[in-house]
């Protein structure tokens, strides 16, 4: 078994999928980068409202507690920790995936 450092980097560093692309698996590097897009968008979309909500709440003329920013956000995005969860599962499993070489019919990598 061989290892694709350079796919590796790819979708470790850069974007998750594109570790697949480049090795020529188009659709699955596709289907990762759209994944782990929704995921990241809706776990940042869950946090900000959270966060917005308590500002609203506690006016402009009042300093926000660093401690009950906290405590809002463990309330109220209990969701946003499980799309990071699946967004840092899709990251490792689209490394892994990158890194092992896959050989076409004629024992060759590609």
């Amino acid at each position: 078994m061989q290892f694709n450092i350079k796919a590796a980097l790819l979708s470790a560093l850069v974007l998750p999928g594109l570790g697949q692309v480049y090795k020529g698996d188009r659709r699955k590097g596709i289907i990762l980068v759209i994944l782990v897009n929704f995921f990241l968008l809706a776990a940042l979309w869950l946090v900000l409202q959270g966060v917005g909500q308590l500002v609203l709440a506690t006016g402009s003329r009042s300093g926000i507690d660093a401690g009950r920013v906290m405590e809002q956000l463990r309330q109220h995005s209990p969701m946003a920790r499980l799309l990071l969860a699946s967004f840092f599962g899709l990251w490792l499993y689209s490394v892994v995936d990158a890194a092992l070489a896959r050989c076409n019919g004629n024992g060759e990598t590609r």
